[in-house]
């Protein structure tokens, strides 16, 4: 695995607020996804060195492109976004997670279209409450920005639109784009509004379920930053269930020194607090073993307890970092899983060059898994793009924790489609 995770010595724990929000950003490459966010977070103009404050590897430092998801904290303090001088300051972190009232964490995807699977985690994997979908005013809207939208969709997030880059084109190419936008938008049944004051914010942030917020935005100028603060700031958190038993799909596994096995991922249902006792898996035989949560970080900060939303990782004692995969699970004894070799879904076919049959073998994206299923057409002999029908998909290799009514994506070459989990067929 790419990454660390910093040890930093805390004598207390940082106390967290309740109110937490998680928004994936995605869009093209080079469009200014990266950027944005370190923007946002400092309230500094670019200067074209920005994007690198995002935990940036020196692989992508040297092609000048994000190859990973990257994580980052914006807080809040009665509407006011608490900046930061130096975001990669790990004590800077801490202290906007417990002076804030309310926190914005951002999982920043991958724009370049050879790590689409990369994206498709970020917005799949992260138990994402909004999308923020980047436009860069001299590109325009790409078939990038199509299927990342599409994907937001297809998981039913609300969605806002930024306008990037407008100091690069004149007043005829901002109208063009917009124009662009607010079609495309239209076109799969959203309405688009263009934010021009807090009156605009007031109106749209209860309805954006169906309306669809678009603000213009300079890095250089932080034009439009004023209306994206105060957008973010009003945000609610969407509804958790922090009342089920606890439960976290593992998106990265580290091997800390002095600390052991650490899992990091977005809790998915009810709370966990540090000593827990638990269970991780399923392994390639389908079994789930007892380890224990030693302790909790959120964005470097220690925390007594985290609950639904948060991103978080965890140092686990009672299995090597070896042994634990991506797309595992980290459980309260109490969710009593089982894993899952089939399933039945409804799936529609995005695109395809020519048709979708049975013996057909993509790779399934749920939660943080990624698996290579065999799918059987149900009641047709074949899906044609735009064509939605029952399957019924078995995992390959091994059995994985699956429910009814999870969402998914398939995608295999140039092959994409989306679905849900309607029944399960054969526990492991």
């Amino acid at each position: 695995e790419q990454g660390t995770i910093a040890k930093v010595i805390i004598k207390s724990y940082t106390p967290i607020t309740k109110r937490h929000v998680v928004i994936a950003v995605a869009g093209h490459v080079n469009h200014g996804k990266s950027t944005l966010i370190a923007c946002l977070m400092t309230g500094q103009p670019d200067d074209g060195r920005k994007w690198l404050y995002l935990d940036t590897l020196p692989h992508e430092i040297e092609r000048n492109l994000s190859a990973d998801l990257h994580f980052a904290l914006l807080g809040f303090r009665e509407g006011q976004p608490i900046l930061m001088k130096n975001p990669l300051d790990k004590l800077e972190k801490i202290k906007v997670a417990s002076m804030a009232d309310k926190l914005l964490s951002f999982v920043d995807t991958v724009g370049h279209e050879p790590w689409l699977r990369t994206t498709i985690r970020g917005l799949v994997g992260q138990e994402v409450d909004y999308g923020l979908l980047i436009v860069a005013a001299d590109d325009g809207p790409t078939h990038i920005t199509r299927e990342h939208l599409g994907i937001m969709l297809a998981l039913g997030l609300p969605i806002i639109v930024c306008i990037s880059k407008i100091d690069r084109v004149t007043e005829e190419r901002r109208l063009e784009v917009r124009d662009q936008v607010s079609k495309l938008l239209k076109k799969v049944g959203r309405v688009p509004l263009l934010i021009r004051d807090s009156n605009d914010i007031e109106l749209v942030i209860d309805k954006m379920n169906t309306v669809v917020p678009i603000i213009e935005t300079s890095s250089v100028t932080l034009h439009g930053y004023n209306h994206l603060y105060d957008l973010l700031s009003m945000l609610p958190a969407r509804a958790k269930s922090l009342d089920q038993p606890f439960l976290l799909y593992i998106d990265r596994v580290y091997n800390i020194e002095g600390v052991g096995s650490v899992v990091s991922g977005s809790i998915m249902q009810g709370k966990l607090r540090a000593g827990s006792d638990l269970l991780i898996g399923p392994d390639p035989k389908g079994l789930f073993r007892p380890v224990k949560a030693r302790s909790i970080e959120m964005h470097y900060a220690r925390v007594a307890e985290a609950e639904a939303g948060y991103i978080v990782g965890i140092a686990i004692r009672g299995i090597s970092h070896e042994e634990i995969r991506r797309g595992m699970v980290l459980c309260d004894a109490s969710f009593a899983p089982r894993a899952v070799w089939s399933f039945k879904a409804d799936l529609l076919i995005l695109t395809h060059p020519t048709r979708v049959a049975s013996g057909y073998e993509p790779v399934l994206h749920c939660h943080t898994i990624s698996h290579t299923v065999k799918l059987t057409l149900v009641d047709k002999e074949y899906l044609k793009p735009g064509e939605q029908g029952e399957v019924i998909m078995e995992f390959k290799y091994s059995p994985w924790l699956i429910r009814e009514g999870d969402k998914f994506v398939i995608r295999e070459g140039r092959t994409k489609g989306i679905g849900q989990v309607t029944k399960i067929l054969r526990y492991a």
